[in-house]
C-alpha cells in the first residue's frame, strides 16, 4: 500500500512538472520573446519581433526575377569574331528590375524636380539642373535632317513613354540616386514615419530628404523638422503601461530592422542585365539552360511564330540597309527611331525591349574578359568602396549648398557628385582593409586586370620593374580639361599616335540591341562599352533593386 502511494505521488509530481514546462514552453514562444534569451524583444530595443521574416516589397515600376545560374556570354553565332564574351558559368541572386526603360517622362519628373529644389538662376546651382539634363543634340547628324527630335524627343507629350537617350552613365547613374530617396520618402511617409504631406511641405535645398543621412541621424532630416520626421511605435499599436503606470514601448525612428526602408535603385550589373534579358526561366530545354538561346524570346527567328500574330517582329531594331522599320501601310516593327515602351511582348521575367528600342547602360567598367576564376557569383567589375566622413567635430558631414562638389567630364560638361542632404564620403581606409583577405584597397576596377600585381613586371622590391608596373594595361588617349586664370574653360585633346586602345577604368558595358542595330546585337550575351561620360541616341537605361531575404517570392512546399 505504502509503494502505491509513492508511485501516486511520483505521478503527480510528474504531471505538475510537464504542465509547468508546457507552460513555460508556451511563454516562450510568443511572437514577442527572443528565441535566443526569451526576453521580449519588443520592449528591450525598440524593435518587433513581428518583423522577423518581413519580406521586401517591389518598389515602383519593378518586376521581380529570381536568381540563379546561367551561361554567360556568347555560343551561338560570332560575325565579329571577338574574344570579349567567352562562355562562363555564373550564378546571380534574386533582383529586382524595371518593368521596362525609363522614360522620357520619368526623368523629366526628375528634372522638374531638381530645377524646383535647385534653382538654376542660383550661383551655387547652376550647374545642378544642366548638368543633370539628357544632350538633345545626339539626334543631329551631318547628312540627316533628325532637328525635330532634337527640339521635341525629350519633352513633346508624344514622346512621354519612350525611352529616354541622350543620357550618359553618370546621369544615369544619379537618377538613380534621386529615385531611391524620393521612393523611400513616399515608403515612410504612407507608413507613418513622415507627416502626411512632408514630401512637398518644405521642398529646398536646406531642407531635402537623404535615405542614408535619415538611417544615420533621423532627426537631422528635413533641417530637424520635428513636426515632418515623426516617430512610431515598432508594433503598430499604442504603448501600453505597466501596473506602476511606467510607459515602458517607446516610439521610434524607422531603421533598417523596421523593414519598410528599401534598398538602393541602382543601374543592374552586366550578369543581372544578361540573366535578365536571356530569361531562361521560361525553358526547359537542356541545350537552352546551357546558353543556346539566342534572343529574349525562344527560337531563332525575330519574327513571331504564332498564329494570332504570325509574321510580326518582336523588337525594334534595324531590318537593313536603310530600312529601319519597313515599308509604310504594313510597317514590320512599327517603328523607325525608338518606341513606345510596352509595344512588343515582355519576356518570359515580364520585362519589355530587353531586345531592341535603346541599349542600355549597365553597372560595369568594360574589360574584355569576365573572370570567372576569380568569381562566379554575382558578377560586377566596377567596385569602389567608400564609407561615411566624420568631421571634426566627430559627427557626420553633410553636404551643404556650399560644399557642393562638381565634376568636369572629359567632354567639358559639368555635373554635381553630390547634393545637399547627402552624407559625404571618403574611401576607406586601412582600418578596415587590414588583414582582410576578400579585399585590400578602396578602388578594386583593376583588380587583377592592369594593377601592379597582375603586371608580369612586378618583382618585389625591384625599383626597375616597379616602375614598368606602374604603366596602365590599356593604353587609352588621356584627355584633359583644366581652367585657365580667368577661369575659362581649357579642352587639351590627346591626338598622340602612341594609344593602343580606347579601354580605360572611365568606359562602361551597354548591353542589347538598339533601334540603330541590326539583329546580330539582339542576342543578350552581346557586349558593348562607351565612354561613362558620353551620350547618344541609341543608348537609355533602367534600374535594378537587391533583393533581400528569401530567394523566391514564394516559398515552395519541401521536398519528401
Amino acid at each position: 500500500m505504502k509503494v502505491n502511494k509513492i508511485v501516486v505521488l511520483q505521478l503527480m509530481m510528474s504531471m505538475v512538472l510537464m504542465l509547468g514546462t508546457a507552460s513555460c514552453s508556451k511563454k516562450s514562444s510568443s511572437s514577442h520573446a527572443s528565441r535566443a534569451t526569451g526576453w521580449d524583444v519588443d520592449s528591450q530595443n525598440g524593435t518587433s519581433a513581428r518583423n522577423a521574416g518581413k519580406k521586401q516589397q517591389a518598389g515602383p515600376g519593378l518586376v521581380f526575377v529570381e536568381g540563379g545560374t546561367f551561361t554567360m556570354g556568347k555560343v551561338q553565332d560570332d560575325v565579329m569574331h571577338d574574344w570579349n564574351n567567352t562562355p562562363t558559368q555564373q550564378h546571380v541572386q534574386s533582383f529586382y528590375m524595371d518593368e521596362t526603360e525609363v522614360t522620357n517622362g520619368m526623368y523629366l519628373e526628375y528634372l522638374e524636380w531638381l530645377k524646383k529644389v535647385f534653382p538654376p538662376t542660383e550661383e551655387n546651382y547652376k550647374n545642378i539642373y544642366e548638368g543633370a539634363s539628357p544632350d538633345t543634340l545626339v539626334w543631329r547628324n551631318r547628312l540627316g535632317y533628325n532637328e525635330t527630335m532634337t527640339n521635341n524627343y525629350l519633352r513633346h507629350p508624344s514622346y512621354a513613354n519612350y525611352p529616354v537617350v541622350g543620357v550618359n552613365w553618370i546621369q544615369a547613374v544619379e537618377f538613380s540616386k534621386w529615385r531611391t530617396d524620393r521612393v523611400n520618402e513616399a515608403v515612410l511617409e504612407k507608413d507613418g514615419y513622415l507627416k502626411k504631406g512632408a514630401k512637398t511641405t518644405d521642398v529646398s535645398a536646406e531642407s531635402l530628404f537623404n535615405t542614408e543621412a535619415y538611417l544615420a541621424s533621423p532627426s537631422t532630416t528635413y533641417g530637424g523638422n520635428e513636426e515632418l520626421v515623426l516617430k512610431k511605435n515598432p508594433n503598430g499599436r499604442r504603448p501600453k503601461a505597466n501596473k506602476d503606470g511606467v510607459v515602458e514601448e517607446k516610439n521610434v525612428y524607422a531603421q533598417r530592422s523596421s523593414g519598410v526602408i528599401l534598398p538602393e535603385y541602382r543601374l543592374p550589373t552586366e550578369a543581372e542585365w544578361e540573366y535578365a534579358a536571356a530569361a531562361d526561366v521560361g525553358q526547359r530545354e537542356y541545350n537552352i539552360y546551357k546558353g543556346q538561346k539566342k534572343y529574349p524570346w525562344s527560337g531563332d527567328y525575330t519574327r513571331s511564330a504564332k498564329r494570332k500574330n504570325k509574321g510580326d517582329q518582336l523588337a525594334n531594331f534595324k531590318q537593313g540597309n536603310g530600312d529601319y522599320g519597313g515599308i509604310a501601310g504594313w510597317s514590320d516593327d512599327g517603328a523607325d527611331i525608338t518606341n513606345s515602351v510596352k509595344s512588343y511582348a515582355p519576356n518570359d521575367f515580364g520585362l519589355y525591349d530587353m531586345a531592341g528600342n535603346v541599349a542600355e547602360w549597365v553597372a560595369d567598367v568594360y574589360r574584355p574578359i569576365i573572370d570567372n576564376e576569380a568569381n562566379d557569383f554575382n558578377y560586377y567589375r566596377g567596385n569602389q568602396y567608400a564609407k561615411n566622413k566624420i568631421g571634426k567635430d566627430g559627427k557626420l558631414e553633410i553636404i551643404t549648398k556650399d560644399n557642393i562638389k562638381y565634376d568636369t567630364l572629359s567632354n567639358g560638361k559639368v555635373v554635381a557628385r553630390n547634393l545637399p542632404g547627402e552624407i559625404a564620403q571618403v574611401p576607406v581606409d586601412e582600418n578596415e582593409t587590414y588583414l582582410r583577405t576578400n579585399f585590400s584597397t578602396s578602388d578594386n576596377i583593376n583588380y587583377r586586370d592592369g594593377d601592379k600585381q597582375s603586371s608580369k613586371y612586378f618583382d618585389f622590391g625591384d625599383s626597375e620593374a616597379g616602375a614598368k608596373a606602374d604603366q596602365n594595361m590599356y593604353n587609352s588617349p588621356k584627355h584633359n580639361i583644366t581652367t585657365d586664370s580667368l577661369g575659362k574653360m581649357v579642352r587639351k585633346y590627346d591626338n598622340s599616335s602612341k594609344r593602343t586602345t580606347l579601354i580605360d577604368d572611365k568606359v562602361r558595358v551597354y548591353k542589347g540591341g538598339s533601334w540603330r542595330d541590326r539583329a546580330y546585337w539582339l542576342d543578350p550575351a552581346q557586349r558593348r562599352y562607351f565612354p561613362q561620360d558620353m551620350a547618344t541616341d541609341y543608348i537609355g537605361f533602367r534600374c535594378a533593386m537587391s533583393r533581400v531575404g528569401s530567394k523566391a517570392e514564394r516559398r515552395k512546399s519541401p521536398r519528401n
